[in-house]
């Protein structure tokens, strides 16, 4: 079964403008993998991270489907000082903004299979690392993965 770390974006993403196609279509493929979580045919991972942008987010809708989101999630990861080292580590090899890198840490400490990102500039910038996960987009994920 495949071990997940989802970007924050992923779990926003059918709140974004539904008149771009692409869009759309990431929406649905991150749809899936919640679905394929709620049939644990899939394991998904909930940082701090994804607590705190959660927490930040001003729109009271939106948190509230992503915390139901994160009921699926079956792996939880708190701040730990070596996904802070790791970070820094990290940032030094690629233009990172902190919370990007601070999610591929924690990718990277929960052994995740995959880190799945909307953001094609993070997974460019990602995929230049040496992570014992595999960095990609969820559409490609879901092409590539048959249950």
């Amino acid at each position: 079964m495949d071990l997940i770390y989802l970007d924050y974006n992923c779990f926003q993403r059918r709140f974004d403008d539904p008149n771009q196609i692409r869009i759309q279509i990431e929406a649905l493929a991150c749809q899936e993998i919640f679905n394929r979580a709620e049939a644990q045919t899939a394991q998904l991972i909930w940082s701090f991270m994804h607590e705190d942008e959660t927490l930040l987010c001003p729109f009271p809708e939106r948190q509230e489907f992503v915390l139901e989101l994160s009921t699926l999630c079956q792996i939880r990861i708190g701040p730990e000082d070596d996904i802070y080292d790791l970070a820094q580590q990290l940032m030094q090899q690629g233009k990172f903004s902190a919370k990007d890198i601070l999610h591929v840490a924690c990718a990277s400490y929960a052994s995740a299979n995959f880190f799945l990102t909307c953001d094609d500039a993070l997974m460019r910038q990602a995929k230049k690392l040496a992570l014992t996960c595999e960095v990609i987009n969820p559409v490609d994920y879901i092409r590539r993965e048959n249950p």
